[in-house]
């Protein structure tokens, strides 16, 4: 009997979740399945440019584990590179650190987005994705604001 795989937590959800070769119709080409685990080992190692061993950490999983994950993952985007087949990207044994995500608001265009702990912004660093202004802070579930920081304050008045 297999050893139960232990779930891993990623803290990136991709917007694309297909890619194909140009030209090529769909109805032609094999896909490869590349799982949400092994992409967030990709956008960590090669992306962010971490070391193994963070890496690992953060997806709360063995550096031995983070190692054959990447080389699973590294091989299968080379399948698909060189032999010309598709990409789909889903979802095996994952958790969202949806906890641990911290809200941000914009003050000038008052867009609202989310951004997981541990990405090495710190909020006063931020600017809005949207209209790209330093005016944004960082905001609980019900909306107050907290640290609005430079124009702002910080705890009790």
């Amino acid at each position: 009997m297999t050893r139960p795989r232990i779930i891993r937590c990623v803290n990136f959800k991709p917007e694309v979740t297909y890619f194909k070769p140009q030209g090529i119709p769909l109805s032609s080409l094999e896909e490869i399945k590349l799982t949400i685990d092994e992409l967030e080992a990709i956008r960590l190692k090669n992306y962010k440019g971490l070391e193994q061993t963070k890496c690992a950490e953060k997806m709360k999983i063995s550096q031995s584990t983070f190692q054959r994950i990447l080389t699973l993952a590294n091989k299968k985007i080379a399948d698909a590179l060189i032999n010309g087949r598709a990409i789909k990207i889903e979802s095996d044994f994952i958790k969202m650190n949806e906890e641990k995500m911290r809200k941000f608001k914009c003050e000038e265009c008052k867009y609202e987005w989310e951004e997981p702990f541990g990405t090495g912004k710190k909020g006063i660093e931020m600017s809005c994705p949207k209209c790209k202004s330093k005016l944004v802070h960082r905001i609980d579930s019900g909306g107050h604001g907290f640290g609005k920081q430079p124009w702002g304050y910080r705890g009790k008045k």
